[in-house]
């Protein structure tokens, strides 16, 4: 009876990881489903609104390409306009949401839940770049022209006399004051500018001779002391040598 019993719960037991197997699966398929009903939703928004623009893009001269006019698939659609700007969808799946890269992050240009306000932006949108386009081409090259040209040299006019009753009357021209000459310095005695060449040059003979004559005596008295303690230590051997 143990054995049937242990058989019976081993069963059970795989009843419920296979069950529990397959209701893994069922979620993920179910939030898969989810997930492409949610992109096939965006995707057909996107489509709405790329129809409700077409006559806008219809009419972009064809010369003109700086504009994509494109879904592009993905995870997260985008209706694209030019290279920095698109049409998303929000989190809701239902605001449309315009947007533009720049230097300093994103800005989003239109936000709505109706299409045609954001059909209505999008338009002024493509209408600013074709008349920014036209006038980075057309619009200030002339003048860039102009402004580097040198200007034409003007004629010059003779000098014409004014008649003495408007010639204004020249200013007094204030004299200069004498300056006070400067004072002699007073006279040097020649006795203070130069002195005797033998006075000044026997003081330093003198010292010459004193630094040799002390220099020596040092030098002997190392050799007597060093004599001394010679004669010190050898005393014995000398001793010895003696007959």
């Amino acid at each position: 009876m143990s054995e049937r019993a242990e058989k019976l719960e081993s069963l059970a037991r795989q009843r419920r990881l296979a069950e529990a197997i397959s209701d893994a699966k069922n979620a993920v398929a179910d939030r898969e489903d989810v997930v492409v009903e949610l992109r096939e939703a965006t995707l057909t928004r996107l489509k709405l609104l790329a129809a409700e623009l077409a006559p806008v893009f219809d009419e972009v001269p064809a010369e003109i390409d700086i504009f994509d006019f494109a879904i592009s698939s993905g995870l997260q659609p985008r209706l694209w306009i030019d290279a920095v700007s698109h049409v998303a969808m929000g989190r809701d799946r239902r605001t449309y949401r315009f947007v533009k890269d720049t230097r300093n992050g994103r800005v989003v240009l239109a936000e709505s839940h109706r299409m045609e306000d954001v059909a209505d932006r999008v338009t002024r949108y493509v209408a600013e770049r074709i008349v920014e386009r036209e006038r980075f081409l057309e619009g200030d090259v002339a003048p860039a022209i102009e402004a580097i040209k040198p200007p034409a040299p003007q004629p010059a006019r003779a000098a014409v006399p004014e008649p003495a009753a408007t010639r204004p009357a020249p200013k007094p021209v204030p004299r200069a004051e004498p300056r006070p000459s400067p004072k002699p310095a007073p006279a040097i005695p020649a006795t203070l500018l130069t002195a005797p060449a033998p006075a000044r040059a026997a003081p330093a003979r003198k010292s010459v001779w004193r630094r040799l004559l002390s220099d020596l005596g040092i030098v002997i008295a190392g050799l007597l002391f060093g004599l001394v303690a010679a004669v010190v230590i050898f005393w014995d051997r000398l001793v010895s040598l003696l007959p």
